[in-house]
């Protein structure tokens, strides 16, 4: 194992040479996905995160840690429900030990893996989790691309239903056409990509829209797709590793959660070019990318202006026919990571199979798909050795 990686493996795999070996006289012989999850786990490092139970009179709560394991593992395995990962605990004893119960009946209810979620989300582990994973894998690098995207999160929630529209008295109700030369008119309040510039970062999450609600949008052959749900919003390095994510509701614009995914991407990575779709193609993006010295990368958002889009299509011929490849087409070239890293997420490591209710548990759900998607790309991209090449 080279330098790079022996920084994202614990002290389990950097103590024991001959760790699937030795694994082996212990367990039963490990599949695939099984060697593929002791490596996962020991490069997370959940103990740091997760709280031994306490000791003391009454009742001995579950071990947190060992629940911990256990929904990496269901994300891992990509399980669809809970209820199958407690199945699979009970069937496959190399598993079982693995997340740390030796016999069947130690194996907690769903209703107590159901609590120690709802304790994970409160406390943000996988969130924190990820966060460390990428400062101390990352700190020492400056990553040539951050590709942003979204995309769209199916979940099995009643949308929340606006509150209706009261009509507006007349008093409040704008005027219309022009003003009178003598009168004067409100200044028109800033937008919210206006008001983020000067906000802090808490407070722009705190006033993006996070609930339940029914999102629309144009997929690559031009149909409207619609959905249900949430939008997860991912920075992505160069080599796929997901540096910042955010949660949103369905309905959100892809350009309202730029400047917050850049404010945490800056908190832990360096990097010099941000590489977006036309979906993010806004002055105010582009100013804040070039005050933090990136140069951005965003395609043209023609607006439904058909002459513009002629005249751009032409240049690219024209470059083409010349030989003079616009040098921002190679650097968008890299935007394919982050749609790519997306659809791991999915069908992978259980973005598909949201089945808990609120955006604090969707969030908390996605990001061990997101820590455990973090930590294979890093193994990936420092590992020489096959074992560590996680398929």
């Amino acid at each position: 194992m080279t330098e790079e990686a022996k920084r994202y493996c614990g002290a389990w795999i950097n103590s024991q040479p001959s760790l699937f070996p030795w694994l082996e006289e212990e367990l039963d012989p490990l599949t695939t996905k099984l060697e593929r999850l002791v490596i996962i786990l020991d490069t997370l490092g959940l103990e740091a995160f997760a709280a031994p139970p306490p000791g003391g009179r009454g009742r001995v709560p579950e071990d947190r840690p060992a629940i911990a394991r256990a929904f990496v593992a269901k994300t891992v395995l990509n399980l669809p429900t809970t209820a199958a990962l407690i199945e699979r605990l009970h069937v496959d004893r190399s598993l079982r030990r693995i997340c740390g119960w030796e016999r069947r009946a130690q194996v907690p209810s769903e209703a107590t893996f159901s609590r120690a979620f709802a304790e994970f989300a409160d406390q943000r582990l996988p969130e924190r989790v990820h966060e460390q994973l990428v400062r101390a894998g990352l700190r020492d690098h400056i990553i040539g691309h951050v590709a942003r995207d979204a995309t769209e999160i199916e979940t099995r929630e009643t949308p929340q239903r606006r509150p209706p529209d009261e009509p507006p008295s007349e008093a409040s109700e704008p005027q219309r056409g022009r003003p009178r030369k003598d009168e004067v008119r409100e200044p028109k309040p800033p937008t919210r990509l206006e008001r983020q510039r000067q906000q802090t970062l808490e407070a722009m999450l705190a006033e993006l829209p996070t609930g339940c609600d029914i999102g629309t949008k144009r997929n690559s052959k031009g149909f409207s797709e619609t959905w249900i749900g949430y939008k997860l919003h991912l920075d992505v390095s160069d080599g796929m590793v997901p540096i910042s994510a955010v949660l949103t509701a369905a309905s959100t614009h892809d350009s309202q959660a730029a400047i917050p995914l850049t404010r945490l991407s800056q908190q832990r990575v360096v990097w010099l070019y941000d590489i977006m779709d036309s979906a993010y193609d806004a002055e105010i993006i582009v100013e804040d990318c070039l005050a933090a010295g990136r140069v951005p990368v965003i395609d043209f958002n023609t607006r439904r202006d058909t002459a513009l889009k002629v005249e751009l299509a032409a240049e690219r011929a024209r470059r083409r026919l010349v030989n003079i490849p616009d040098p921002d087409d190679e650097h968008y070239k890299a935007r394919t990571t982050a749609e790519r890293a997306n659809g791991r997420l999915k069908d992978e490591f259980g973005g598909r199979h949201l089945r808990v209710r609120g955006p604090l548990k969707a969030f908390c759900h996605l990001m061990f798909g997101v820590a455990v998607l973090a930590a294979d790309s890093l193994l990936r991209l420092f590992s020489t050795k096959s074992q560590f090449q996680i398929a």
